[in-house]
């Protein structure tokens, strides 16, 4: 146990210089590329939070080349910047390119962590769903009135079915489209006839 606690002391601590470290070349490259005050300091918040959400999302499993993407894209920043500062960039004369990259770096850093913290939504099925036996008991369709807006909606998806296979909606798949019970499908069905 104590020489599991070492080994994971040992890279905390290494994870912790090298984040002071990377934090300050990217406050030194921000401040240098005209991001004074407080600004500079945000600059290293915004890509080690890219870092960790990217991170995040490969380590969930789901969009691994969203995940990968934006990790470069972070590590990018930070390891330009570590660079940068190493003495191969005059930060007194920070070329007006790397200005431009350093005041862009808000909006893909805003990008990349919009897009890493709102996970997509997983993908319908593309088998038309087979309908559930309706509890309810089996009635023959009814002249009764079904709500406009629903009646509009159900051409809608009538029409969209039509254009789609070339063939007329049937009530078992109108049902599962709108997610009525059988007897209102049936309803439905007769009066789009």
């Amino acid at each position: 146990m104590r020489h599991h606690l070492a080994k994971i002391d040992a890279v905390l601590i290494q994870a912790v210089i090298a984040g002071a470290l990377s934090f300050a070349h990217l406050h030194d490259l921000a401040e240098a590329a005209g991001q004074g005050g407080w600004k500079a300091w945000a600059y290293p918040i915004s890509v080690d939070l890219l870092l960790v959400a990217a991170w995040r999302r490969l380590r969930s499993g789901h969009s691994a080349a969203s995940g990968w993407c934006w990790f470069v894209t972070a590590l990018a920043a930070s390891l330009g910047a570590n660079i940068a500062t190493a003495g191969l960039l005059d930060l007194s004369d920070v070329p007006d390119w790397l200005r431009i990259l350093v005041a862009g770096w808000p909006a893909v850093a805003f990008l990349g962590g919009t897009l890493l913290a709102h996970q997509p939504k997983t993908a319908p099925p593309t088998a038309e769903p087979e309908p559930e036996p309706d509890p309810e008991p089996d009635v023959r369709p009814s002249c009764a009135a079904v709500p406009a807006a629903l009646l509009d909606h159900a051409r809608k998806v009538a029409t969209a079915h039509q254009d789609r296979t070339g063939q007329p909606i049937d009530g078992a798949t109108l049902r599962a489209r709108l997610g009525v019970p059988q007897a209102l499908a049936d309803r439905i069905t007769a009066q789009l006839t």
